[in-house]
Order: C-alpha cells, then sequence, then structure tokens
C-alpha cells in the first residue's frame, strides 16, 4: 500500500546579483614589518622553455603526426594546381596526364616536397613555430584537405564526363 504525504512547496528565495566588496583599510593604516622578519624576496622566474618535439620517426609519422596530413595536403596542392594549369594549356585530363609520361615527374615532386617538408620536423621544429596571421598551420591544413578532395573530385568528374572538365 502507497500512501502520499501532502508536501508543501519551499518558498525560494533570490540571490542578491549586486554584490560589493570594498576594502576598509585607508593607505596611512599599512602595517610595519616585525623587527627581524625578512621579507621575501620573490625568486626570478625560470625561461619558458619551448615544448619538446619528439623527432622520433615513429612519432613523425604517427597517424595524428604532424608528417602524414602535412605532406599529402602540400603534394595535392601542387597536384591540384598543376593538373588544371596543364588541363588549360593542352587540354588533356588527369589520367591522360599521367599515362602521357606523369609518373615520373609525379614521383620526383613528391620525394622533393616530402624530403623538404621533413627536414624541419626531424631537427624538432614545429609546424606552429613558423606559422603567421596570415599564412597559418591551420589554414595550410585546410587548404590541403580542399586541394585532396579537388583533385580527387577533378579525375571522378573528367572520367563520368569521359572528357575534359574545362
Amino acid at each position: 500500500m502507497v500512501q502520499f504525504y501532502n508536501v508543501k512547496p519551499m518558498p525560494r528565495f533570490r540571490r542578491k546579483l549586486n554584490l560589493q566588496v570594498s576594502c576598509l583599510a585607508g593607505e596611512g593604516d599599512q602595517k610595519e614589518p616585525m623587527p627581524g622578519a625578512k621579507t621575501p624576496e620573490p625568486k626570478p622566474s625560470p625561461p619558458r622553455m619551448s615544448p619538446k618535439v619528439s623527432t622520433k620517426f615513429s612519432d613523425v609519422f604517427a597517424f595524428s603526426g604532424p608528417a602524414p596530413e602535412r605532406i599529402n595536403g602540400r603534394l595535392a596542392m601542387v597536384g591540384f594546381v598543376a593538373a588544371l594549369a596543364m588541363e588549360l594549356s593542352n587540354g588533356q585530363d588527369v589520367l591522360t596526364q599521367i599515362s602521357n609520361g606523369g609518373i615520373p615527374l609525379f614521383v620526383g615532386t613528391s620525394i622533393v616536397l616530402s624530403l623538404a617538408s621533413l627536414i624541419p620536423l626531424f631537427r624538432g621544429e614545429t609546424v606552429e613555430s613558423r606559422s603567421g596571421q596570415f599564412m597559418s598551420s591551420d589554414a595550410e591544413l585546410w587548404n590541403g584537405r580542399f586541394a585532396m578532395l579537388g583533385l580527387v573530385a577533378l579525375a571522378f568528374t573528367e572520367y563520368v564526363k569521359g572528357g575534359t572538365l574545362v
């Protein structure tokens, strides 16, 4: 058997939002130091060290490491611009450009850009240390991501269309 009791609601009290604190001591009310007591001198703060960045191969090339997405993004940016430029100048689509001798050029460009991207990382420099306001490391990541998507979309569109995009 369940019994219900008549419960009266409790009144709600509003909090005072205007809380003011003031100091009662005036300028002449300063305490004098006790005789024989020494005032501790503030210790100088240690110089700020930049965080250590791991230069191990497995850390640089880790899934969330600094190298994989940056290198792929940089290659995609160069590849997207090169593919559009060659398409405008020669009138060939991306797959035709690759089959007409584009593989050695792609491999050479990939090696040069990968090494140029890896040398600072293995020296312990962070990508953010060279980042500015306009040319930031986040902007480079997003531009690389869009270039990867654009390159895949360009190749897919040309494949479906059966010819050049432009």
